[in-house]
């Protein structure tokens, strides 16, 4: 279960992302985010959902909606994976778990959990999608971005 209910405001966080610029999700308000946690960069699971996220991220851009991933790994863990991959979207590095622990979204390994949350312009969550295999998370989006419903 996440921190944060289906109608709440997401928890504010900042970080580092994977080319080393600060991030803050507040500065994302004005558009919808699809903010998914993520297990481990560069594992099979995480790489075929960022390249999930990678093959659809020009309907994203073109629909105005940001995707922004998380991982506890290292910056340099992150900025390997998207080298690896060519992730246009940033990658925010939560090695202090912090950001995992404020949605309550760390796994008894002391990784995160596999966890995507639908934000609409206002920062307000709309929907948050659970599951171990990395396919459902890029298809619900897709169907979100499909119905033309706010993220």
């Amino acid at each position: 279960m996440t921190v944060v209910a289906v109608g709440e405001v997401a928890p504010d966080f900042s970080g580092v992302t994977a080319d080393g610029s600060p991030f803050v999700l507040s500065s994302q308000r004005g558009r919808p985010v699809v903010l998914y946690f993520y297990p481990k960069a560069s594992s099979p699971g995480c790489t075929s959902e960022a390249r999930g996220f990678i093959e659809h991220y020009d309907d994203f851009a073109r629909a105005g909606v940001a995707v922004v991933g998380v991982s506890v790994d290292t910056v340099d863990a992150q900025r390997r994976f998207q080298e690896k991959c060519g992730i246009p979207f940033p990658l925010v590095a939560d090695h202090d778990r912090s950001i995992a622990r404020a949605y309550r979204v760390l796994g008894m390994l002391g990784m995160a959990k596999r966890v995507t949350l639908f934000l609409d312009s206002e920062g307000c969550v709309r929907e948050i999608h659970e599951g171990l295999l990395p396919g459902p998370h890029v298809r619900r989006a897709l169907e979100r971005l499909a119905s033309s419903r706010p993220m």
